[in-house]
């Protein structure tokens, strides 16, 4: 960490503005700028970029803020602006793209079973549209938690930059393994090497359990950071070699 680099400054002031900016004139960009599921009328391709730089709470866009610039600062130094700024994007996009097939495949898990049960797909969407099975006879297709996931998948925008940074995060890891990190709730110094591993795991383990808080996109925290470490572990790989 030390001197805010050019490529980071560029982002935390977009970040901001697009943060503070909604607010102050009192407009909504969820619906043009949030990352919709593919079925929703909402939903644009521009959405996987867009997504990056909308947050839903003052610490929402701190701690990714913070943790862009306490450990891309370091990557910038060392790669320089355009290929941190391609490596930000690239996780950021990445983490979009596999959060959308993990959601599908849940999604289309339960689709199924409202087609199994004479709905046909106008019939799906004006339910998840509606938010209720209301003149429909479902019987016991469908369950209410199965209804309140599907619900949630179709209806629920993803936004934050937590997957660019995580993979901001997983690059650090590899350059910079043996700087001491410590977690909030956990204010004991720890390697990186096992510091982000254990993050990672916690999102895993959050993301294919019941047990998560909130609305957290852990799926896309591990596709940012997925996407991160074959990226930097390449350029890790081949810094010195030459044609």
């Amino acid at each position: 960490m030390g001197k805010l680099t050019d490529g980071i400054k560029h982002l935390i002031i977009i970040n901001v503005i697009l943060f503070v900016a909604p607010q102050l004139l009192q407009l909504d960009f969820t619906n043009i700028l949030a990352l919709h599921f593919p079925k929703n009328e909402h939903f644009g391709i521009w959405q996987y970029v867009t997504h990056m730089f909308m947050h839903g709470s003052l610490p929402h866009i701190l701690f990714n803020m913070y943790g862009l610039w306490a450990f891309g600062t370091p990557l910038e130094q060392m790669w320089g602006r355009k290929k941190f700024l391609f490596f930000y994007f690239s996780s950021g996009i990445g983490a979009g793209l596999i959060y959308t097939l993990v959601n599908y495949y849940q999604f289309n898990g339960i689709y199924d079973l409202f087609i199994g049960a004479g709905l046909n797909n106008a019939d799906v969407i004006s339910i998840l549209e509606k938010g209720t099975t209301a003149g429909f006879n479902l019987k016991d297709a469908i369950t209410q938690t199965q209804f309140d996931k599907i619900y949630g998948l179709y209806n629920t925008p993803a936004l934050g930059a937590s997957g660019a940074v995580y993979g901001v995060l997983v690059a650090f890891g590899l350059y910079f393994k043996d700087a001491k990190l410590a977690l909030i709730f956990l204010p004991i110094p720890i390697a990186a090497k096992y510091f982000i591993p254990i993050m990672i795991l916690g999102d895993l383990f959050f993301g294919m359990t019941k047990y998560s808080v909130g609305s957290i996109a852990h799926f896309a925290h591990i596709g940012g950071a997925l996407i991160g470490f074959i990226i930097a572990y390449y350029w890790k790989r081949n810094q010195f070699k030459t044609k």
